[in-house]
């Protein structure tokens, strides 16, 4: 079925195999607007505002995707299923659990821990452990070390919770190593590794739960620059 009933596109070939998925939908329109030429807009149902233009020679998308896994969930299986992308990277905005991360550090995410139920849906003998396409991993990687741009690479949280009533839980996580929180990775990870595409989580420290630093919405909008140069390079 297409169009789906999220996204207005009526066929294959608008939406590029590689994708950047930011949260927010202002985001992807900053996207566009600031490195994209020949840009045309392919979406604005409920604001997930969707673009498709070239970078460097190469066709490549970029979606809001909204908050939470559910959101990322419906909008990453249509576009694998129903326009046959291929990479999918997630670019967004993350909480450290760990003290020497630093706002505006840049994380890649190899794996993504969950309190979500989003894996009873495949029925497994035990937990599932999602993870990053190594394809994906390996060239961000390189991409930072060739821009001079540190990066963390680790494990991440993928949390259903922004406002937790135990205010002190993330803890736990942070004993056990994971880098920081945010919401929506582990669900696109298990989605690409079900349909068997790539998929990488990239993030930049917008607040710290050790320090109680923050950046502003405005900050979280327009200046995570270099996480976005990164995802640009996959395409």
């Amino acid at each position: 079925m297409i169009p789906t009933p999220h996204i207005q596109v009526a066929k294959k070939g608008v939406i590029a195999e590689t994708i950047l998925l930011p949260g927010d939908p202002l985001r992807a329109k900053f996207i566009a607007e600031t490195y994209l030429e020949d840009v045309v807009q392919f979406n604005t149902i409920r604001n997930a505002f969707g673009y498709t233009g070239i970078y460097k020679g190469k066709k490549i998308s970029v979606m809001g995707t909204g908050m939470g896994m559910p959101s990322i969930g419906i909008y990453s299986y249509e576009l694998i299923h129903f326009y046959g992308v291929k990479n999918l990277i997630r670019i967004g905005s993350c909480g450290a659990l760990q003290e020497n991360l630093k706002l505006y550090d840049i994380l890649i995410g190899m794996g993504a821990c969950t309190n979500s139920n989003y894996q009873k849906q495949y029925n497994l003998p035990g937990s599932f452990a999602p993870i990053a396409s190594y394809e994906l991993l390996q060239k961000a990687v390189d991409t930072a070390k060739k821009a001079n741009t540190k990066v963390h690479v680790g494990n991440i949280l993928s949390s259903d919770i922004f406002y937790d009533d135990d205010r002190d839980s993330w803890k736990q996580w942070a004993k056990m190593g994971v880098l920081a929180v945010e919401m929506e990775a582990a669900a696109l990870y298990m989605n690409a590794i079900r349909a068997g595409v790539n998929a990488l989580c990239i993030l930049t420290v917008s607040d710290s739960l050790v320090t109680h630093e923050v950046t502003t919405s405005q900050e979280r909008q327009n200046a995570f620059t270099k996480m976005m140069e990164i995802a640009l390079e996959l395409a």
